[in-house]
């Protein structure tokens, strides 16, 4: 476990930055000339601490080493893959849930003509990849079995797939290969990888981008006790969408899934899986009430230290609702634009939105008043 975390702070958006900006010392995001950030936060599970980046060298000799290690992580340009672009910011993962039971557009889109045609629509408006669902992960919802899952998405998934770069959201290794045979080009398991135990290998053998998505579940040193059975873990922890808002809880919400990436990653190079076109997703929503998830929105540019882009699930989400009271609508555009704008900001490159043109509408007129 690390003893100290590095967050990347006070960001500077839509200018080329420069050596000196108010005379601060910046440094770019990822290799990124239009993001810079002037300051860093050095986090401990016992104490915050800012500091400028100029002022780097009063730090102790060994304290300055490490942090400077994590600045080349975090200053470091990122590959493209999947259709993303990681030097225009943001990214944006359009959603296409094809089942009758999602949280917001349940049975909106699951006939094939409507799904194929919503697909091209958020194309259209911008949207760099399209995730596709066959199953419902929000907050209480049920297993689907394999046959249903991919009966759901597989006319659709197959048309698609030779249109635009599509994404499947599943987590079943069984879909995900016969989702990558018909042209998937990522794969995005809510369940952090945990669900299926076949899905390693899947990963391994097609080499294919994914995402490492964080829910809540019951913590990885109990998941190798011999009391417990791993798929009985696997199937009745709060890492499932059925229970997994039953209150959850963290220690520190921020350290506790930073270090669970850690972890991840490093399983995933033991299990073989070498390359980098992977994303994480702290996952907005999945076993975090208002407090985490707001926590989570405002530190999120501490993840930029693990050296993979960042993806997050904001749009139309619950705590939407729970900031604007009598505000709310079905929705929830204005929440997820104000929320997006946020996370362009800090360096956020994937966002997952149902409303991409609307969110496409603020970005440039947000860019355009920034660069005037």
């Amino acid at each position: 476990m690390r003893r100290y975390y590095t967050r990347a702070c006070n960001f500077y958006y839509g200018k080329e930055s420069k050596i000196l900006i108010n005379n601060k010392k910046s440094l770019p995001l990822n290799g990124n000339k239009k993001i810079s950030f002037d300051s860093i936060e050095i986090i401990s599970r016992k104490s915050r601490r800012k500091i400028l980046i100029k002022d780097l060298n009063k730090l102790p000799k060994l304290l300055k080493k490490n942090i400077k290690f994590d600045l080349g992580i975090i200053t470091s340009k990122k590959k493209n893959f999947a259709n993303l672009n990681f030097q225009k910011l943001p990214n944006i993962m359009g959603v296409l849930n094809l089942t009758p039971d999602s949280f917001s557009d349940g049975g909106k889109y699951n006939a094939k003509n409507k799904g194929i045609k919503h697909g091209l629509e958020m194309f259209k408006s911008g949207a760099n990849i399209i995730d596709v669902g066959g199953e419902s992960t929000r907050p209480g919802s049920k297993m689907v079995n394999k046959n249903l899952e991919w009966k759901r998405i597989h006319k659709t998934l197959k048309y698609i797939c030779s249109k635009f770069p599509v994404s499947l959201d599943t987590r079943k290794s069984e879909i995900m290969e016969k989702g990558i045979k018909i042209g998937v080009k990522v794969i995005n398991d809510i369940s952090g990888l945990n669900f299926d135990q076949k899905t390693k290998n899947i990963l391994k053998k097609y080499k294919i981008p994914f995402v490492v998505h964080h829910s809540q579940g019951i913590p990885e040193n109990m998941q190798n006790k011999p009391k417990y059975k791993i798929p009985f873990v696997i199937q009745h922890s709060k890492e499932t969408p059925e229970t997994m808002q039953i209150n959850p809880s963290y220690e520190n919400e921020i350290l506790d899934i930073y270090d669970f990436f850690e972890r991840k990653i490093e399983s995933l190079r033991t299990a073989g899986i070498k390359h980098n076109n992977i994303i994480i997703d702290p996952g907005i929503g999945f076993g975090k009430n208002l407090k985490h998830n707001m926590s989570l929105i405002s530190n999120i540019s501490i993840f930029h230290t693990l050296g993979f882009p960042i993806l997050v699930g904001n749009s139309r989400k619950r705590f939407i609702k729970e900031l604007s009271g009598n505000n709310d609508t079905k929705k929830r555009i204005g929440g997820t634009v104000a929320s997006s704008i946020y996370l362009m900001t800090q360096g956020v490159q994937i966002l997952r939105i149902h409303d991409v043109n609307e969110l496409q509408q603020a970005i440039k007129v947000f860019k355009r008043l920034v660069k005037n």
